[in-house]
């Protein structure tokens, strides 16, 4: 049926092509709501103009209009096309117009116009794009309409356009003979946030002229509250600044059982993000509350309420963004009769459930960051806590930031280019094991950042699992000193020994938008597997990285 179904498509196809020939003798094809779940393979090669819109099409694969090499215009707005392959348009070199609005694109492969160098006009209107690269426009020489309005842009570099060769070119032929084809940018209705990420974007747009011209030239902030509805030329943003902590009490001292509130004051541009640390005790679900004082100042306090000998010691209020972080630092003591009395040990005896498994994953990752999940299986659940170590690499001392009972995933945001991460989550304050941490090194090509739907891996410290993360992160085996083919062995063995045993109870490692590695692909012979590991630590030697496509 399905089968009838696509011939019966495609003779249409033919059909429309071969009626559709205009007085110049070149042919076009006029898809309009016409549901097709793919684009058909063989589209007749001599077409110049295809337009598909309204045809519910999701995702345009590699090569899915090569043999049409005499394309010039391609329209397939009003679709719901969600992705992008990097060579999505390989075999277009005479493709001059893209037209994608109405559709739900919330990234971009700006490499893949490296295939259309004679392209001019590019819409993109009408989609979900939440970032623009700072090379994005690298690929684009030639263009002179480029749409971007009603995204959810927030924050872009005046960057993305100085580093435009088009925009270097035009201004410098427009300097000498005043006379250049215009570049017509449409960036309204974005989400702006006005904060100081965003000056030099709000400079660009405010000093910008012919040959470049805005659709429409009134940008407006969507935040900060101090900012909404403002127009660019109507606020002055200031430089971002590394956040400095403060306290008004170093040291406190309460009496047992009382109630602790410890405050942190914090500057910086743009809004830090403050958490609260404290390496040898138990965290018991403590509240913590930022308050705005302005644009520049955060206040946050620590309540610990019905404090205990456990309590005291030493309270860190950690600020970070993206410039850099800072930290200060309150001794919390409690009068009490047994108040000499030694603090606990911070690793007490392991019993059967805090030694439980957790499975670790990078969820999504974000122009900033990346988002943590993770899932251990205990009998008691509203009372596990768990405990975040992060840091870089070849850091010793990790940070540790501790989590309350019911939540499962966590934030890292203001991460470094070309730095090598490891990620840790342990039940309680334990420090962590093997299969326990994720290593991770964040990219240095701004390119590969818009990659999105690429998907590499990147190896967990547990051998038995391999996962994948958006592209900009990249898994590097330089510091894996460990031998990982053995222990895949052996634990495939033993799964295979206790298969049927485990029937109906094994747990499945599930990762939202990620791809694990099959026990088959784990389980070749250890030969071929120690073979495949040598080699890819020839390539990782001198901190390289070995890319997955």
């Amino acid at each position: 049926m399905r089968l009838k179904a696509t011939v019966s498509l495609m003779a249409l196809i033919r059909e429309k092509a071969k009626h559709q020939t205009s007085r110049s003798q070149w042919r076009s094809l006029l898809c309009m709501e016409t549901s097709m779940d793919h684009i058909p393979e063989d589209i007749p090669d001599d077409l110049k103009k295809i337009r598909m819109e309204n045809c519910h099409l999701t995702e345009l694969p590699q090569g899915s209009f090569s043999l049409n090499s005499a394309l010039e215009y391609l329209w397939l707005n009003f679709n719901e096309i969600t992705l992008m392959n990097i060579r999505s348009l390989e075999g277009l070199a005479n493709l001059t117009e893209l037209r994608l609005q109405g559709n739900k694109l919330t990234s971009v492969p700006w490499t893949t116009f490296q295939d259309t160098p004679k392209l001019k006009i590019l819409d993109l209107k009408l989609n979900r794009l939440d970032a623009l690269p700072e090379h994005a426009l690298k690929h684009l020489p030639s263009l002179t309409y480029l749409d971007l309005s009603f995204n959810q842009l927030t924050i872009i570099s005046k960057e993305v356009f100085v580093n435009w060769p088009l925009y270097q070119s035009a201004k410098k032929a427009w300097g000498k003979e005043g006379l250049v084809s215009n570049v017509v940018l449409g960036l309204h209705d974005n989400p702006w946030l006005c904060d100081c990420r965003l000056k030099g974007f709000v400079e660009f747009v405010g000093a910008v002229g012919p040959p470049i011209i805005l659709m429409n030239s009134y940008l407006m902030c969507s935040s900060p509250v101090s900012k909404v509805d403002k127009f660019f030329h109507e606020i002055q943003l200031k430089t971002c600044t590394k956040p400095m902590a403060s306290v008004p009490d170093s040291n406190v001292t309460l009496p047992l059982g009382g109630n602790a509130t410890l405050r942190c004051i914090v500057k910086a541009r743009p809004v830090p993000t403050i958490q609260w640390m404290y390496i040898l005790k138990m965290i018991r679900g403590f509240a913590s509350t930022h308050t705005q004082i302005d644009e520049d100042t955060v206040t946050s306090q620590l309540v610990i309420p019905s404090v205990h000998l456990a309590d005291r010691g030493i309270y860190t209020c950690m600020a970070n963004n993206f410039i850099g972080n800072t930290s200060a630092n309150i001794m919390l003591n409690i009068d009490s009769p047994n108040s000499s009395a030694p603090i606990p040990p911070p690793v007490p005896m392991i019993s059967a459930e805090d030694n439980a498994h957790v499975d670790i994953h990078i969820a999504k990752q974000t122009v900033y960051g990346i988002t943590l999940e993770w899932h251990a299986v205990t009998d008691n659940p509203a009372e596990t806590w768990f405990t975040i170590h992060f840091g870089k690499l070849d850091t010793p001392k990790k940070e540790m930031i501790y989590i309350g009972p019911g939540i499962n995933s966590y934030s890292v945001s203001d991460l470094l280019p070309v730095t090598k991460y490891e990620v840790c989550v342990t039940l309680k304050n334990y420090p962590p094991r093997k299969g326990q941490c994720i290593l991770f090194v964040t990219g240095s090509d701004i390119s590969e950042l818009e990659q999105r739907e690429r998907l590499i891996h990147i190896v967990v410290v547990v051998c038995a699992m391999v996962l994948a993360v958006p592209a900009g992160m990249y898994a590097c085996t330089t510091e894996a000193r460990f031998s990982c083919v053995d222990r895949c062995v052996d634990l495939c063995k033993k799964r295979r020994m206790h298969q049927e045993d485990l029937e109906g109870n094994e747990r499945q490692h599930t990762f939202d938008s990620l791809q694990a590695a099959s026990d088959e692909a784990l389980c070749r012979d250890s030969n071929e597997k120690a073979t495949k590991r040598r080699k890819s630590e020839d390539r990782c030697k001198g901190g390289s990285a070995a890319y997955l496509y």
